[in-house]
């Protein structure tokens, strides 16, 4: 099977929309990426056939609620390529599932242990450990970042300590678009009695992962980045950890007995995922994660590749030597996420966003990408990011270029 980007493309019903007098020309999938009319379809058709409770109902709709709900929990796990579908945790999203991790491995921390994360990190990777710090007297440590954004791997020795209980890293910057090579941590976290957990939002959307080869203990992703719905996310976790967890989040579907005086829980994953789960938005995920899988992988990747490529190229190319724009990540050539940000001496992100919008229909995001923190080491208030999916084809790079060579032209 060969890599059809028009063909991925007319799967897409929203990219017949126009924007304006313009076609939409969407790069802003880091944010949250369009959906496969499939996947759309699973949704409405779970909706329409067997929607219901899952976990406790009797009754034929609720069991083929229940059947679809699992089944979606399993198509994660092979997507994850773990073999036990009871390690998968259905959340409201990346954020969610984190918070999850903080509120309940910080159960059994105490001042003077150590939480490594990075320079590199999504609010959301940072907010649930200074929340953590705030109420139990950990150690919050950073790791530092290289000149080009990646995590600086010489300096990993260093951070992780016979005190540290967790790494927490990002798999895959949405801001310098910086993979990071987990293996290598992850054997130097275990060797010091560390956990490892990745934040796999960005880079969970760009094909099916193995999870035992990287060597993490906890893994979570969003759907909304990987072609699913909203309000899904996952939190993966090595058996035997989730095991030793305690719950988080107390209600229904979470229990095994419960008395007015002392209740018991349930086993992972259901121990985690008290109340009526996101059942609809798992089906939805599990399509998503069944039509990606169903791509040619590494005719993607390569599309992608040459997408990101010409799209730096043609910012080289407009800034003429002159310094104006500066290019955050690795280089031209080099592996990294299909996605580039970049700011421009003189322009403020959000108008360049604004004139891409309006006067080209293409869909940028302008800001500091909730990685304030990584923008002010650098000394920037903001910057434009675009960011690329399997659907993006050349006429897409072509009008973000146009554009920005409008952008010189008005804002100088």
């Amino acid at each position: 099977m060969r890599f059809d980007v028009d063909q991925v493309a007319g799967q897409f019903g929203i990219l017949n929309r126009r924007v304006g007098d313009h076609p939409l020309h969407y790069l802003d999938n880091a944010a949250t990426s369009q959906v496969p009319d499939c996947v759309l379809e699973a949704v409405a058709s779970h909706d329409r056939t067997r929607r219901a409770n899952v976990k406790r109902g009797v009754h034929r709709l609720s069991e083929e609620a229940d059947e679809a709900y699992e089944n979606a929990r399993m198509e994660v796990a092979k997507y994850l390529g773990v073999g036990c579908a009871d390690e998968v945790i259905f959340t409201g999203g990346a954020t969610a599932g984190i918070n999850l991790l903080a509120q309940s491995l910080g159960h059994d921390m105490r001042p003077g242990d150590e939480v490594l994360i990075s320079q590199l990190e999504h609010h959301s990777n940072i907010i649930p450990w200074q929340m953590l710090r705030a109420r139990t007297g950990i150690t919050l440590r950073f790791a530092p970042v290289t000149h080009d954004g990646r995590l600086d791997l010489s300096e990993i020795e260093g951070c992780i300590t016979r005190k540290t209980k967790l790494v927490a890293l990002t798999h895959g910057s949405n801001v310098t678009g910086s993979i990071t090579d987990a293996s290598p941590i992850a054997a130097l976290a275990h060797d010091r009695g560390a956990r490892l957990m990745l934040d796999g939002a960005q880079t969970a959307p760009h094909g099916p992962l193995d999870l035992t080869s990287l060597g993490a203990d906890y893994y979570v992703f969003s759907g909304h980045k990987v072609y699913g719905p909203s309000g899904i996310g996952i939190v993966w976790g090595r058996k035997e950890l989730l095991e030793e967890m305690p719950a988080v989040f107390g209600g229904g579907e979470m229990i095994e007995d419960v008395g007015l005086e002392r209740s018991t829980y349930a086993p992972p994953p259901h121990r985690f995922e008290a109340g009526t789960p996101p059942i609809t938005q798992a089906v939805g995920l599990a399509a998503a994660l069944e039509w990606l899988s169903s791509q040619d992988i590494e005719g993607l990747h390569l599309h992608l590749r040459g997408l990101t490529d010409q799209l730096i190229q043609g910012l080289e190319h407009i800034d003429r030597g002159q310094g104006r724009i500066r290019i955050l990540g690795p280089n031209r050539g080099e592996q990294r996420l299909p996605l580039v940000s970049f700011s421009v001496q003189g322009m403020h992100p959000h108008d360049i966003c604004q004139i891409m919008s309006d006067h080209h229909g293409v869909a940028l995001r302008g800001g500091h990408h909730c990685a304030q923190p990584l923008h002010d080491l650098y000394g920037l208030d903001g910057t434009s990011r675009a960011s690329l999916a399997a659907f993006n084809r050349q006429a897409d790079i072509d009008a973000f270029l146009g554009g920005m060579e409008h952008c010189f032209r008005v804002l100088g």
